[in-house]
Formats: C-alpha cells, sequence, structure tokens
C-alpha cells in the first residue's frame, strides 16, 4: 500500500466538505471547519479505529489548546506511524499553527490511507465516543479538580462578590439579555462571513500550490533544454521560445507545430526514400 503519494494524486482534490463529513460520520462529531483538527487528537482517533488497539488512547488529549501540547498528540501519532512502518513525514510545525491548507492535505491523505485499509467501509464495531472517553482521563480529571479548587479560593478571598450581584442583578440581568439578542442575531452572519474567508484562503493557497508546482516542472524542462547535449536541437531550441516568449501574442506555438509538422514529412520522405533504394 502507498503511503507516499504525489500532490497531483486524486486523493489531493477531495474537498473540505468532504473530508469533514467524513470526520464528521466517522467519529461522531460536529467539525465545521478542518482547522479544528489541528490539534492531532482526531488524527490519532482515526488511526484507533483503522487499526484497533495500536494507538495509546490515554496518552491523547482531546482537550489541546497550546503548541506544546498538541505536539504531544503528534509525537503519539508519530510513534504510531513507527510501529506500523508507515513511512509519512508529519509538518508538525504548520499543523499546529492551524493553517486551513497545511491541515486540509494532511487530513486528505489520511482519508486516502484510511480508505486504503479498510477499502473505505466503516468499522461499525468501533464506539468512537467511548474510546475518546479513555484518551487523557487521568490529566483532564486533574485539571477540572485543580479548576474547582481555584473557584473556591477565589470565593473565599471575595466574600463580598454575591451581595455586589444582589445589589446590581436587575441592572446586569438587562444588560446581559441585550447582549445575548444582538449576539443571537449577528451570529449567523460573522458565521457565514468566517466560512467565506476561510473558503478564500483556501482557494488562494491551493491557486499558490499550483503554480509553485508547474513553475517547478517548467523550470526544469529549461534546465533540460540548457544542457550542452540538447540546447542545439531544433526542438530544444523551440521549446526555449515558447518557455522565453514575454506575451501570449509572442508564443511561438503554432510555428512550432509547423516546424514540428515538417520535421515529421521530411522524416517520412526520408523513410520512403530508404525504403526505395533497398528495393
Amino acid at each position: 500500500m502507498a503511503t507516499n503519494i504525489g500532490m497531483m494524486d486524486s486523493a489531493y482534490f477531495v474537498g473540505r466538505n468532504e473530508i469533514l463529513s467524513w470526520i464528521n460520520a466517522t467519529l461522531h462529531l460536529n467539525l465545521s471547519r478542518v482547522e479544528e483538527a489541528a490539534s492531532g487528537a482526531l488524527q490519532c482517533q482515526m488511526m484507533d479505529m483503522t487499526h484497533p488497539g495500536v494507538v495509546p488512547m490515554h496518552k491523547v488529549n482531546f482537550d489541546a489548546k497550546t503548541e506544546y501540547v498538541m505536539i504531544q498528540n503528534y509525537k503519539v501519532l508519530q510513534e504510531v506511524f513507527n510501529k506500523l512502518k508507515i513511512d509519512k513525514y508529519v509538518e508538525v510545525n504548520k499543523l499546529v499553527k492551524g493553517r486551513p491548507l497545511d491541515n486540509l492535505e494532511f487530513l486528505q491523505w489520511l482519508k486516502h490511507y484510511c480508505d486504503s485499509v479498510t477499502g473505505g467501509i466503516m468499522n461499525e464495531n468501533y464506539n468512537p465516543m467511548e474510546r475518546r472517553s479513555k484518551s487523557g482521563k487521568e490529566r483532564n480529571a486533574k485539571g477540572l479538580h485543580n479548576n474547582s479548587k481555584s473557584l473556591q479560593a477565589n470565593n473565599s478571598h471575595n466574600p463580598g462578590l454575591g451581595d455586589g450581584m444582589g445589589a446590581n442583578g436587575c441592572g446586569t440581568k438587562q444588560r446581559k439579555t441585550g447582549g445575548v439578542a444582538v449576539g443571537t442575531k449577528f451570529s449567523g452572519q460573522i458565521q457565514a462571513l468566517s466560512n467565506e474567508i476561510t473558503e478564500l484562503k483556501l482557494s488562494v493557497d491551493l491557486m499558490e500550490k499550483e503554480r509553485d508546482y508547474y513553475f517547478t516542472k517548467l523550470r526544469d524542462i529549461e534546465i533540460l533544454c540548457q544542457t550542452p547535449e540538447l540546447e542545439h536541437l531544433p526542438m530544444a531550441v523551440e521549446i526555449k521560445k515558447i518557455l522565453y516568449a514575454a506575451e501570449a501574442k509572442e508564443s511561438a506555438f503554432e510555428e512550432d507545430q509547423e516546424i514540428l509538422f515538417q520535421a515529421e514529412n521530411d522524416d517520412e520522405e526520408t523513410d520512403g526514400q530508404e525504403l526505395e533504394d533497398h528495393i
């Protein structure tokens, strides 16, 4: 099974919505953006679903917010890759930044890999919610306990806080009600605009990556045509004319087609003459 695939493979043309639908359906989640998978926890669980029992889920932290904690999740993922002999380089420093394109590309690769193992068939015996409950259980419990202690300490140091709330309770409630109403009114628009911005960022990133891809190809062709053995050949000369044309109207493509057509005719005439001479 191929774990390394080229950037022009069909796997990298799977859309963002399809990737999100795959994650949400498989792991019983409700993601709306690919950046939400930047912590690496979902990738670990996808591997747990694909290879049951291989991923130490108790080491995976689904509440990871800082880059340091996210990197720990990716370390777990890399250990799983090494255990399964999966030759895949994970660009952790880019993924933890939450950039849409980087995370989308990694999820596209992950979907391709998981589908190649499972045949695209969902494991009905896999309970994603139950498996998530085993992740970082002790660590999360300690965090909740510490937060509870902090709240108790704050309350003991501010005994008059409750009275102050009582005195201004009515005004505070009115302000909160008004704020909720305004927030509800515009939350849909904000979400729609955020999604549109994400789509535009993805489009720009994809276009830049495609531009760089084709530029690299053209540069390779240019270097090949400049080699001493080939640079004086008619074909190499005409290719360089196309590469160095400053504007579309200056393109030598039609002229080159005529030259190639003439060269083919000359070859055919030469072959025919040789055949006659042989006879």
